[in-house]
């Protein structure tokens, strides 16, 4: 349905009149250079563009006090001297002639952009602002804060669109406070920020920024603070947060609207976050929340104080929004001691009100008794950290190499007959006797019995062109089809083909009976996670094989507690997803496992199903790997215990070679 961008040009006329070191970085080019470098990139031109209008005062009203609002609009015809007594009466804010309309403007984006989504004229969107307002409360500007932007969107969704469940998501580096205090007994609003705090020692210097700030009333539990203690916070962490903390809590809780405080302080070279966090992990980020909420996500600028890093984010998150894949992110995937602290002193607060957390917020153990019989234990682990060749050391400087990768010609081929799906494939290319293609097809297929069928080379044949096109960079996700009888040789053939043919890391998830090839080279460059299976057995750090869970609860449990931290601990250039016989995976489940695993590898992805497999499901599949959100789960249930075992075992053997699966700070060596 497309994303909406959302802009006024009147957002920049405000400016500092007077000399405030604190707020001369709040300057106008913050929103210009951020449009420049959409215009630049042809982001814009691909969104809907909506001209800001300016927020009523009975919608300003949803959230501020009257005579608050009336404050703000005096400030019209307040001359210089009137207007800087008035703001240092705030904490951080400076008026000017224009703030009552720009605020207004600000405000009124956001309104916009939901009523965009909300009525189905966009899927999701950006509304590029300022002044920000997560600091702002019912009746005081704060911290560059006039009227709270996010609160208000979200206040109005709820009367207007009748919705009941919103996430709020604040990846500001500042706490959005004025959000927590609007909705912190709310328990329609689900408030999740991250923030630099520092134990207390960073603005807003508050205490009820820490962990254990979790709501009162019927909102005990709708807040979720993540302080920050130390600064550098990078990638790893950050992705960390989300999968360990965030979107467990946002599955339980099944949003039907996600709003983004999305300020972009928190990103590498910004003076107020002082964080090592790359614009591309804001693709990673946006992409992990378009899995909720069928996919509305309205992004509302916050802050942002170094142009070239506000600038490169916003794209990035734009990029993400439209449909594209997320670039790959640098640096080594390995969270840091002082983020695991907050992580789980966060979880720790938050397990009594989710019942997704209490089961799993126990330390996982080495070697399990419980779970496993002496004779049924794998072999140790291989020593040493994993094995990611090409990884780069966390930058130390801004943007070395900045990645915004192109959209490929062809986003998503797919190698098979199903309805609303155009097959990109050239006719008959695989039964051409003697081509080049034909001939290298029957010598990858000469190996393996089950292939020498013709139905089953003519499969191989589609798949490996289409492997090629991912390879070469022509085409960005596929799904091939292949007789159930060849599918493992097929997988073994994809696997094979895709190492030798440029793929530098390839991770494999294969779901039913489908065995690890026997020969596969143990040298690092695979990592092969099959689910299903009776038992849990990590066999080395590069063969992991996991029960399917039973329930909903135990599949987002695996997914976001297994399989995401290890794909993104090993960083895989190339993801085959192969669901063989018996995979016993709903489509909806199916959708959502090729929908997070895209955030890995630039979206190269390729799935590999049975040809008895519904049309339904490989329509499904194709349209989450084009880009689409893919169905929502809907309440999840919880994960049973035995589910919880076989994932508190795995972790624990894991944990040492593979750190993105840690969440215990203790265990990080």
């Amino acid at each position: 349905m497309g994303t909406a961008l959302v802009y006024h040009e009147d957002m920049t006329a405000t400016r500092l009149l007077w000399d405030d070191p604190e707020c001369e970085i709040e300057r106008p080019e913050r929103l210009t250079a951020a449009l420049d470098r959409l215009r630049q990139r042809g982001l814009e031109q691909r969104c809907l563009l909506l001209s800001a209008r300016e927020a009523s005062e009975e919608e300003l009203g949803l959230v501020h006090s009257p005579e608050y609002v009336s404050l703000v609009r005096e400030t019209q015809v307040l001359g210089k001297e009137e207007l800087q007594a008035l703001s240092g009466q705030f904490d951080a804010i400076c008026f000017h002639p224009s703030t009552f309309h720009c605020a207004r403007l600000a405000a009124g984006a956001g309104l916009q952009l939901v009523d965009a989504v909300l009525t189905g004229a966009v899927q999701n969107g950006l509304a590029l602002v300022r002044p920000p307002g997560h600091h702002s409360q019912r009746a005081a500007a704060n911290g560059f804060c006039v009227f709270n932007n996010v609160a208000i969107a979200a206040a109005h969704a709820k009367q207007k669109h009748g919705l009941h469940r919103i996430l709020v998501v604040d990846w500001d580096v500042h706490h959005g406070q004025g959000i927590q205090y609007l909705f912190e007994d709310d328990p329609s609003i689900l408030y999740f920020s991250w923030h630099r705090y520092e134990h207390g020692r960073f603005w807003p210097f508050l205490r009820e920024s820490d962990a254990d700030a979790v709501g009162r009333g019927q909102g005990l539990g709708f807040t979720v603070n993540l302080p920050w203690n130390q600064v550098g916070m990078g990638n790893a962490d950050y992705v960390a947060a989300f999968l360990h903390l965030l979107l467990p809590l946002a599955f339980e809780f099944d949003p039907e609207l996600v709003l983004v405080s999305a300020g972009f302080d928190s990103a590498i070279g910004d003076p107020e976050g002082q964080m090592q966090a790359t614009p591309e992990c804001f693709a990673h980020l946006t992409q992990l929340l378009q899995v909720l909420a069928g996919g509305r996500v309205c992004a509302v600028l916050e802050g942002g104080y170094h142009l070239e890093s506000l600038a490169e984010s916003v794209c990035m998150t734009v990029q993400t929004l439209l449909g594209d894949p997320a670039p790959p992110l640098s640096g080594s995937m390995v969270p840091c001691q002082s983020a695991l602290e907050s992580i789980q002193s966060a979880r720790a607060a938050q397990a009594p009100h989710w019942k997704s957390l209490q089961l799993q917020d126990v330390t996982p153990v080495l070697m399990s008794p419980s779970i496993l019989s002496p004779e049924e234990r794998p072999p140790p682990l291989l020593p040493g950290g994993p094995v990611c060749k090409g990884a780069a050391s966390a930058p130390s400087s801004l943007l070395d190499q900045p990645c915004l990768c192109p959209a490929p010609s062809v986003r998503t081929a797919v190698a098979l007959t199903a309805p609303d799906i155009t097959l990109v494939l050239p006719p008959d290319v695989i039964q051409q006797e003697g081509s080049a293609l034909r001939e290298e097809t029957e010598a990858w297929a000469r190996p393996h019995e089950s292939l020498a069928r013709e139905e089953a080379l003519a499969a191989l044949g589609k798949l490996l062109y289409l492997l090629d096109g991912m390879l070469d960079g022509q085409v960005n996700s596929g799904i091939a089809a292949t007789p159930a009888s060849a599918a493992a040789a097929t997988l073994d053939v994809a696997i094979r083909r895709g190492l030798s043919h440029g793929a530098q890391r390839l991770l494999c998830v294969a779901l039913g009976q489908l065995d690890r090839p026997p020969d596969l080279a143990h040298d690092g460059r695979s990592l092969w996670l099959n689910i299903r299976g009776k038992e849990a057995a990590a066999l080395s750090m590069f063969h992991v094989s996991t029960p399917l869970p039973a329930m909903t609860g135990g599949f987002l449990s695996c997914i976001l507690g297994l399989v995401l931290p290890l794909a993104y601990s090993f960083q895989p250039d190339l993801v085959l997803v192969a669901l063989g016989p018996g995979h016993g995976l709903q489509g909806r489940h199916a959708a959502l496992l090729a929908a997070m695993l895209r955030g890995l590898a630039g979206g190269r992805v390729l799935a590999l199903l049975e040809e008895d497999s519904t049309p339904q499901l490989a329509g499904i599949l194709a349209r989450v790997l084009n880009g689409e959100a893919p169905p929502s789960l809907g309440a999840s249930s919880v994960a049973s215990p035995e589910d919880v075992r076989a994932l508190m075992y795995l972790r624990g053997q894991l944990e040492p070679q593979w750190k993105m699966l840690q969440c215990h700070p203790h265990l990080v060596a």
